[in-house]
């Protein structure tokens, strides 16, 4: 078994910016696993949020060692963006090897188009107005908030796409003080779901406070071992294959969280249609899909995802699985 890091970079159309900061690019690792004439390819988004380099999560693949199988992956890596990469390029390869797609080797329903949220990137007011109007025909918007003056931004988006549904991330960047504050606007407005509001260290606040519009954890949920700790504090799980560590955990989390009365949201990190392609299968009947990465790019892979009025389809065979 051979294992490849590679980087990649792919230009965004515009400048994309969350509380966190701002970024004109996505730099991805792909890794490609070739075994007996056959390659396998993943990609995975390091996140410095975790503490992830492009340097770091290239270390963690290449100690790997010179066989394994995707089982034992649990054992050699921790989730996060090195797994994922590494576990994605196994499914790859199995299929490959099985002439057969992904979704049939893990027994799943064959997979169809998924509506996915686009992304606003924060902004003032009134661009993030003009955004939204020029994106107004989309039926599902996503607005990254998560700044103490986000009220005239919300209303803003909401006057520039009066008829689109809404959903707001604020990326950790509330306290309760402003969410408690904000939450009856958010009905007003319609805001049909709220993404992590307080930061994932102080989310304690959230138990016993009302929620009129359903809260999603996404920096508190990373696999099935964070479950315990979400209980009386959202309502749903955003399931991202960079935090999972890959395709396997990703569906594991689906079902467990399925059967504790979560609600699902599949997201993404800002990458490229290879990284999208494994998620459209986690995605399937989702609450809500947010794999717009690949609409967000000004260029991408040689065959991407299609992405039409039908939503989000899931990958042909030529890109992954």
């Amino acid at each position: 078994m051979q294992i490849e890091v590679t980087r990649d970079v792919f230009r965004l159309a515009q400048v994309f910016t969350i509380s966190r900061g701002s970024r004109t690019e996505a730099k991805v690792l792909t890794v490609r696993i070739r075994d007996g004439g056959v390659t396998g390819v993943g990609e995975c988004v390091p996140y410095a949020r975790y503490d992830e380099t492009l340097e770091s999560v290239t270390a963690e693949i290449e100690g790997l060692p010179g066989s394994f199988t995707r089982a034992d992956l649990y054992d050699l890596l921790p989730a996060g963006a090195a797994r994922n990469a590494v576990d994605c390029a196994l499914w790859d390869l199995e299929a490959k090897r099985a002439g057969k797609r992904v979704w049939e080797l893990a027994g799943l329903p064959v997979p169809g188009p998924e509506i996915t949220a686009y992304t606003l990137s924060l902004d003032t007011p009134e661009k993030m107005r003009a955004q939204a109007a020029e994106n107004a025909f989309r039926p599902l918007l996503k607005i990254k908030l998560g700044t103490p003056d986000d009220m005239p931004r919300l209303e803003a988006v909401r006057a520039g796409a009066p008829d689109a549904r809404i959903i707001i991330d604020a990326n950790e960047g509330w306290s309760a003080a402003v969410y408690a504050e904000l939450a009856p606007h958010l009905v007003r407005l319609g805001v049909s779901l709220v993404e992590q509001p307080l930061p994932a260290g102080e989310d304690e606040a959230l138990i016993g406070m009302e929620r009129p519009v359903p809260v999603c954890a996404d920096e508190s949920c990373h696999d099935r071992a964070s479950l315990p700790g979400l209980k009386g504090k959202y309502d749903v799980i955003n399931i991202k294959l960079d935090k999972t560590g890959g395709l396997t955990e990703a569906l594991a989390l689906r079902e467990e969280g399925l059967a504790l009365g979560y609600d699902v949201m599949v997201g993404c990190m800002v990458g490229s249609s290879l990284a999208m392609a494994p998620a459209t299968l986690v995605a399937q009947g989702a609450l809500v899909t947010d794999l717009d990465g690949p609409l967000l790019l000004a260029e991408d892979r040689e065959t991407p995802l299609v992405f039409d009025d039908a939503g989000v389809h899931p990958p042909g065979a030529a890109l992954w699985g």
